[in-house]
């Protein structure tokens, strides 16, 4: 099999790098172990921000706010060319009390990030005091992005192999010389690590310098005949996310158990008491997973050429943000490979 790169992993990021190399005009096979576009991607609620974008240092804001403002035009495309809908929509964010306002009014002054104050009563029942708009945040419908991502890598002639476990690199001085998987080797000119949570565990001693650990999120799962709620609402740490057909999504648990991708009573608990304190008539949830996503200092990724191996790359640790980072974190991936200038200073994302 003649390829380029080989991308390990086939969540949004590894797919949307995959679009990225393909389009450049490389030879790109991808590899997933299980189905792809099945782990933290889709286990995730889609809201395209940061949840409190002034909560984070510059290196997330302005990776964030670049791939904030690719998807518009590119969900355009990519439901043009697959036919499929991902459901990206600018519903807007309503950040509930309590919050630093202040800081949040300044920090979007300064980033020119739409916001307005907004008086709560009338807009939710039984809530006082004020909010903060955001009215340009998207959200974009997981499943269904990784649906028409999948299709548009093949239709651009990349290559997926799915149900196929990488276990090991093989390496011969500064290079990657393949891929042991569970069944034979893979072997291409070069190499990118997108599995999130798994990625230090896959790379063993070359993942040295990759703090990347997974981090167990829970969320539950509503169904209404009409949306009950037009826009995403934040309160501290608790988020509601409307789907046009009647779902809604709530989440969401951070939790450090390693990979026990158990669903716990206790977390429903908790979730269920903010449901309650904002909405105390809506039913019980209908369903409830989790997922793990790929924890790191600070919620920077690692993007870039791995220290010592010259023809291995990394894309991972977006820790919350991976759907959000994902097109932008594919063009600062390709520039490096590329030697073309970046469009803002990379080093916080240097693999060291």
């Amino acid at each position: 099999m003649q390829t380029d790169f080989l991308i390990v992993g086939g969540g949004a990021v590894g797919l949307t790098s995959a679009q990225a190399l393909l389009q450049m005009g490389y030879r790109v096979t991808l590899v997933e172990r299980g189905t792809t576009g099945q782990e933290a991607s889709w286990a995730g609620g889609g809201i395209l921000s940061p949840l409190c974008p002034w909560d984070y240092g510059e290196a997330v804001t302005q990776l964030a706010l670049r791939g904030m403002g690719m998807f518009g035009e590119a969900m355009v495309l990519l439901q043009a060319s697959t036919g499929i809908d991902p459901e990206y929509r600018r519903c807007g964010m309503l950040v509930l009390p309590p919050m630093q306002e202040e800081l949040a009014l300044e920090w979007c002054a300064n980033h020119q990030f739409a916001a307005r104050q907004m008086d709560l009563a009338g807009v939710l029942d039984g809530q006082q005091g004020r909010g903060l708009l955001l009215p340009d945040v998207a959200q974009v419908r997981n499943p269904r992005l990784l649906q028409a991502l999948r299709e548009r890598v093949t239709l651009f002639g990349g290559k997926i192999v799915e149900q196929r476990e990488v276990l090991g690199f093989e390496t011969a001085g500064d290079r990657v010389t393949g891929l042991r998987t569970s069944q034979g080797t893979l072997v291409a000119d070069a190499y990118v690590v997108a599995t999130g949570a798994w990625s230090k565990v896959l790379l063993g001693e070359h993942g040295r310098g990759l703090e990347v650990k997974p981090v167990r999120g829970q969320i539950l799962l509503f169904k209404f005949d009409t949306p009950p709620i037009d826009r995403i609402l934040l309160k501290e740490s608790l988020y509601f996310i409307p789907r046009q057909d009647g779902h809604v999504l709530v989440g969401s648990t951070l939790e450090d158990v390693g990979f026990d991708k158990s669903v716990t009573a206790e977390a429903r608990t908790s979730l269920m008491q903010g449901v309650r304190e904002l909405f105390p008539t809506w039913p019980e949830p209908i369903q409830q997973w989790a997922g793990f996503r790929p924890g790191s200092p600070d919620n920077i990724p690692t993007i870039g050429r791995h220290p010592y191996l010259a023809n291995l790359y990394a894309n991972t640790g977006h820790f919350r943000y991976g759907v959000t980072m994902s097109l932008a974190s594919a063009e600062l991936l390709v520039n490096e490979i590329e030697g073309e200038q970046q469009p803002f200073d990379t080093a916080a994302y240097a693999w060291r």
